[in-house]
C-alpha cells in the first residue's frame, strides 16, 4: 500500500512540474514567436514606406526609354543617407541585420533590383526571378520562399516590391524551441530522480500514521477477544440456565458479529502490512475455484438466483493458498448475497496472456454511479442504500480484504458495470 502511495506522490509531483516547465517553456516560445513576427512586418513595413528615399541603380536589363534609364540611375551613398535620416537608432540596427532586396518593374515589365538591395546568399538572377513570380501573381503582400514581401504602385505605373528574408528568424525561433524541449526533458529528469530520492521521506508522516493505525487495529482486536470470548461464554450459560430467550440470543448474534468484525480487521491489517508474509506455493485455482464455489450454488438456488461457473481447468499460480481461498469466497459471496431474485450470477476463470482472470458477475438491485464504483473497495464502503438494508449486509470490508489479497499476491482487482444494470467484478492475477 506504501508503495502505491510512493508512486502516486511520484507521479503527482512530476506531472505537476512537468506542466509548469512546458507552460513556462511554452510561453517564452510564444512571446518570442509574436516578437519576432511583429519585429519582420514593422521592418518590412518601414522598407516599404521609405522605399522612396533610397535610389535605385540598374543592376541588370535595360529599360525602354532614355527616361526610363535615368529613374533608375543613382549612387549607393544616396540610400545609405536616405535610410539613416528617416528611422530610430531600433530600426537602423533591425536593418543592419537583415537581408532585404527591392525590386522594381516598369510598364513595360522589364525587372531590376533596387540599390538598396542587401542580398548575398543569391545571384541576381534568382532574385528577379522571385520577384517576377511575385509580380506575376498579382499578390500584395504574402510570402514566397524565404521573404516576406510587399508590392506597391507607383503613380507613374512602376510597381516596387521590398523583400524580406526571415530565414534566420525562423532558424531562431525553431532553435529556441528545440533548446527549449531539450530543458525540459532534462528539467524534467532531474525532477524525477529528486522526487523519487525525496518521496519516501516526504511521505513519511502518512508512513507512520498508517502503521500506528494498522497497530492499533491489531492491538484493539487482539484486546476485544478476550471480553467478546467472556461475553459468549455468558451469555451460553445464561442460555441454559434460563432456556431460550430472545434477548439473550440478540446479544449472541451481536457478539458474532463483532467477533467477526474484529477478526475480519485484524486480517486486513496484517495483509497491508509490508512485512506480512505469505505461505507461498503452487495453487490449482481451478480446483480451489471450484471447491468454493460450490456452496454458493445451494445458497444461490435458495434464494431463487442461478449461479453458473466456466472454470477453465488446470490453471495454477503461485500464492498462498488459504488467501487466495478467502478471495474467491469473498467475491463468490459478494455476487450472491447482493444479485436481486430471479437473476442469474456468472463466475468464471480463465487465462489471458500471462494473467489469470477471476471474474464474478452479477446484476444489481439499484444502479451504480461511476464514483460509487470508484470507491467500490474502500473500507466500510456500501455501494446502493439497499446493501445498508439488509439484515445480513455485511460490514463493508469484504472487497477490502479482497483487493488487499489481490494486490498482496501481485495482481490487480477492478469493477465497471456491463449491460447497464450488472457489476462484474475483474480479478486478474499473475501465471505461474
Amino acid at each position: 500500500m506504501m508503495k502505491q502511495i510512493r508512486i502516486r506522490f511520484i507521479r503527482i509531483a512530476l506531472l505537476a512540474l512537468s506542466l509548469a516547465m512546458l507552460l513556462v517553456a511554452g510561453a517564452i516560445n510564444a512571446v518570442h514567436i509574436v516578437s519576432t513576427v511583429n519585429e519582420q512586418y514593422e521592418t518590412l513595413q518601414y522598407l516599404t514606406e521609405n522605399q522612396n528615399n533610397f535610389s535605385k541603380k540598374k543592376q541588370g536589363g535595360t529599360f525602354g526609354g532614355e527616361n526610363q534609364k535615368k529613374e533608375f540611375s543613382a549612387t549607393e551613398d544616396s540610400f545609405q543617407q536616405g535610410g539613416k535620416n528617416n528611422h530610430n537608432h531600433h530600426m537602423q540596427a533591425a536593418l543592419e541585420e537583415s537581408r532585404y532586396f527591392m525590386a522594381i518593374q516598369n510598364t513595360d515589365g522589364d525587372l531590376l533590383l533596387g540599390a538598396g538591395s542587401k542580398e548575398t546568399d543569391y545571384t541576381e538572377e534568382e532574385l528577379l526571378a522571385i520577384a517576377g513570380r511575385v509580380f506575376a501573381s498579382g499578390d500584395e503582400s504574402g510570402t514566397i520562399e524565404n521573404y516576406l514581401y510587399r508590392v506597391t504602385e507607383r503613380d507613374d505605373g512602376f510597381k516596387t516590391a521590398v523583400f524580406l528574408n526571415c530565414e534566420s528568424k525562423r532558424n531562431e525561433i525553431v532553435w529556441l524551441a528545440l533548446i527549449s524541449l531539450l530543458a525540459c526533458a532534462i528539467g524534467i529528469l532531474l525532477a524525477l530522480i529528486l522526487v523519487s530520492l525525496l518521496s519516501k521521506k516526504a511521505i513519511q508522516p502518512m508512513t507512520e500514521n498508517i502503521e500506528r493505525q494498522k497497530q492499533f487495529i491489531t492491538d484493539a482486536g487482539h484486546e476485544l477477544k478476550t471480553p467478546l470470548t467472556v461475553i459468549s461464554a455468558n451469555m451460553d450459560v445464561l442460555s441454559m440456565d434460563i432456556g431460550q430467550n430472545e434477548w439473550v440470543q440478540g446479544t449472541q448474534k451481536q457478539v458474532a458479529n463483532m467477533r467477526k468484525l474484529v477478526n475480519e480487521l485484524v486480517y486486513l491489517s496484517r495483509m497491508d502490512e509490508t512485512d506480512s508474509h505469505l505461505e507461498k506455493s503452487v495453487v490449482d485455482l481451478s480446483k480451489a475455484v471450484q471447491d468454493v464455489a460450490a456452496p454458493f450454488e445451494g445458497m444461490a438456488d435458495f434464494n431463487g438466483k442461478a449461479l453458473n461457473l466456466h472454470i477453465v481447468e488446470n490453471i495454477t499460480v503461485s500464492g498462498d493458498e488459504a488467501a487466495l481461498r478467502r478471495l474467491i469466497s469473498t467475491l463468490c459471496e459478494n455476487a450472491v448475497k447482493h444479485a436481486p431474485e430471479d437473476s442469474n450470477i456468472q463466475i468464471s476463470l480463465t487465462q489471458s496472456g500471462k494473467s489469470v482472470v477471476f471474474t464474478t458477475e452479477n446484476a444489481t438491485k439499484e444502479p451504480l454511479s461511476e464514483d460509487a464504483l470508484t470507491h467500490l473497495f474502500d473500507r466500510f464502503y456500501r455501494g446502493d442504500e439497499s446493501r445498508t438494508k439488509e439484515e445480513n449486509s455485511g460490514f463493508g470490508i469484504g472487497l477490502s480484504i479482497a483487493r488487499a489479497i489481490t494486490e498482496k499476491h501481485g495482481g490487480t482487482i477492478k469493477a465497471k458495470i456491463v449491460d447497464s444494470n450488472r457489476l462484474q467484478i475483474i480479478c486478474l492475477l499473475p501465471k505461474r
